[in-house]
């Protein structure tokens, strides 16, 4: 099998490319280089997915609660006082999730606040850019959300972005776009913590699984939120390391989403995917349920790998990239999952090092790769894509809290 695998890589093995391929069962088909140490780049996020997984469980939903100090005239709809929002590290805290708390607050007669908006918690709202983007104080990023959001309350501040959300949102859910919800808010926000606000209503946010399956789709650097409400990359590392028995400390971590310089091997990376297809099996889930599948799943995936979205194989791989254009010399990684028509299960791990400057034809060098695997291995059995990706309003509840 090695000399015939030799054969269907051909030109791809004279490229800088190093890989791992096994069964399902940890059997090795064929490999080059897998002890060698290499950035997995966002490949990581399998990792934190896992543990997220683990951790948390799969039905967990992050809790936003919004209150207010003060007195509520509800006969003019006024809040003689503040606007209160508790975060609870809800990591997909987006636009269409504070259309729909407004929405709610407008429908309970809230026309306006004078008194400003307090954050307490820690508070997310929209993308931030992974953790080498964001501040490094997470108070200065709760106000900073605190202020986005103080924003979108508004429609009269809305760009044309925003508003185009609120109108894609309309049309999802059968609303008229042409009546926006408005709570205007008079004052500034500001942070504080232990405030007893009164209770108006509780945003539960997507369960975990829906909100992971779209940080990996899309390959999200904000993923780092979850990690950071379970201990960041430092305990990552940890639970990695014990699960997949690295007593030689091969795995070194320096962020959850795979920025910065962490390190696995392809052997290590091929058994992280093992186990944690095990793992989650008892979770009632298959990888292709959190992980990118070309050919069902948008993203840059098809993008990169545009054969494996193609009608021939769309729908037959699972699997996560990881791009690092200059970190550790740049890298280029593709790791997954696909059955055989035979009906194994193979699992791959495949990366381009030093790749800097070169991305892109490293990544035709690894789709080539692993379709001259799949069909020396007798062809690749395609499945039905699942539902389409869930937004990040898609499943929330909302709920009025008594007084």
């Amino acid at each position: 099998m090695a000399a015939l695998l030799a054969l269907a890589i051909g030109g791809a093995a004279q490229a800088n490319l190093i890989w791992d391929v096994e069964t399902a069962g940890g059997h090795e088909i064929n490999s080059a280089h897998g002890d060698l140490e290499f950035n997995p780049a966002s490949v990581t996020k399998v990792a934190t997915t896992w543990w997220a997984l683990e951790r948390l469980g799969v039905d967990h939903r992050f809790t936003t609660l919004v209150g207010y100090y003060g007195s509520w005239d509800r006969d003019t709809g006024v809040i003689h006082g503040s606007l209160v929002v508790t975060g609870g590290d809800d990591p997909d805290f987006q636009p269409e999730n504070v259309f729909l708390v407004a929405r709610e607050l407008g429908r309970m007669g809230i026309r306006k606040v004078d008194d400003g908006l307090v954050i307490q918690g820690r508070f997310w709202l929209g993308w931030e850019g992974g953790p080498f983007k964001r501040s490094p104080n997470p108070a200065v990023r709760s106000l900073e959300a605190g202020h986005r959001l103080l924003h979108l309350l508004d429609p009269d501040h809305w760009t044309a972005d925003e508003r185009a959300e609120w109108e894609e949102q309309c049309k999802r859910r059968g609303w008229d776009a042409g009546s926006p919800p408005a709570i205007a808010v008079d004052g500034d926000v500001h942070l504080a913590r232990g405030v007893l606000a009164k209770p108006l209503l509780r945003h539960l946010s997507n369960p975990l699984s829906v909100i992971l399956k779209r940080f990996n789709v899309f390959s999200n650097n904000d993923i780092e939120r979850i990690a950071d409400g379970l201990g960041g990359a430092a305990k990552l590392q940890e639970f990695l390391r014990e699960k997949l028995d690295d007593s030689d400390h091969k795995i070194r971590l320096e962020t959850a989403c795979g920025e910065g310089s962490n390190q696995m091997t392809p052997k290590l990376v091929v058994k992280m995917l093992r186990e944690f297809r095990r793992a989650i099996t008892t979770y009632d889930l298959r990888p292709r349920d959190v992980l990118p599948v070309p050919g069902c799943d948008q993203g840059p995936v098809p993008l990169m790998f545009p054969k494996l979205a193609t009608s021939d194989y769309a729908g037959a791989l699972t699997c996560k990239t990881g791009t690092l254009g200059t970190t550790d010399g740049g890298v280029a990684v593709l790791a997954g999952y696909f059955e055989t028509v035979q009906g194994g299960d193979v699992l791959f791990c495949i990366a381009a090092t030093d790749a800097g400057g070169k991305i892109d034809r490293w990544r035709k060098h690894e789709q080539r790769w692993l379709i001259n695997l799949m069909i020396r291995l007798g062809g690749v059995r395609g499945k039905p894509c699942g539902a389409p990706m869930a937004l990040s309003d898609a499943e929330v509840e909302i709920s009025g809290l008594p007084d």
